[in-house]
């Protein structure tokens, strides 16, 4: 299977344990890009809309497209009654998108996976001139709240972590700040906070939806899950993630 269509496979589990992302986030990135009624406006890769609410909400023209058939499904079911929404269920790499150009262009942790040489150039090309590109991703950390449920985690992962696959593998190498190599400007990052409490079920369930995991062969993915699972549930019974919340923010010239 294609790397890029792996979380296809999981719809559900997807929809219900992929972080969402903050609402002081979306606050700035609206307001500082305008985003309304007269916006037009395009999301790469939606997933089942873990970005999608907060712009949808505003009236704007809201375009998504997105790889993955069952993806495309979940964010049909989900949004299809808003009379503003509009998906397509295709490859952002080779779509035409004909004459269509957007005020907004942006991405949750997606336009990662598709080579930045094909990214920038496409989205540029695609934006009206003074329009925005965002691109937002989130750093999770679990070490600093409980250091030593930490380090017992870090166990399991030294035992069983075994991919098929390295991340860094998966994709071609793509770096969020050669946005300006390609002729955007104004690169600007904001970060923002937040804070995740998983029981051990729900931390299976989080770590089950990540790439990487995803792909550990047998019998190593078992036992992978099985202590991730046993180690939470023998200390405490919760992992707390303090999250910052990264936007990159570019503009076309």
């Amino acid at each position: 299977m294609e790397y890029r269509k792996i979380f296809d496979t999981i719809p559900e589990q997807f929809d219900k344990f992929r972080p969402r992302y903050s609402s002081d986030l979306f606050d700035h990135l609206i307001k500082a890009a305008g985003i309304g009624p007269q916006t037009t406006v395009l999301e790469i890769g939606p997933g089942t809309g873990q970005a999608t609410d907060p712009i949808l909400e505003t009236g704007c023209t809201y375009n998504a497209i997105e790889l993955g058939e069952h993806l495309y499904a979940k964010m049909t079911q989900k949004y299809s009654s808003h009379p503003n929404f509009h998906i397509v269920n295709d490859d952002f790499i080779t779509h035409d998108f004909d004459n269509q150009k957007f005020d907004v262009i942006y991405s949750a942790a997606t336009i990662q996976w598709i080579p930045e040489k094909i990214a920038f150039p496409k989205t540029l090309a695609l934006l009206k001139p003074g329009g925005t590109f965002a691109m937002m991703y989130l750093i999770g950390d679990y070490k600093t709240p409980n250091e030593e449920l930490y380090n017992k985690i870090q166990k399991i992962y030294d035992a069983y972590y075994k991919p098929e696959v390295p991340y860094k593998d998966m994709k071609e190498p793509f770096d969020y700040l050669h946005a300006t190599d390609y002729g955007y400007v104004n690169l600007v990052r904001h970060d923002f906070h937040g804070k995740r409490v998983f029981d051990a079920d729900e931390y299976v369930m989080y770590c089950g939806t990540h790439s990487d995991h995803m792909v550990i062969p047998e019998p190593y993915k078992t036992k992978f899950f099985e202590g991730l699972r046993n180690t939470v549930a023998e200390n405490g019974n919760r992992v707390e993630f303090r999250d910052t919340y990264v936007l990159l923010m570019a503009q076309k010239p």
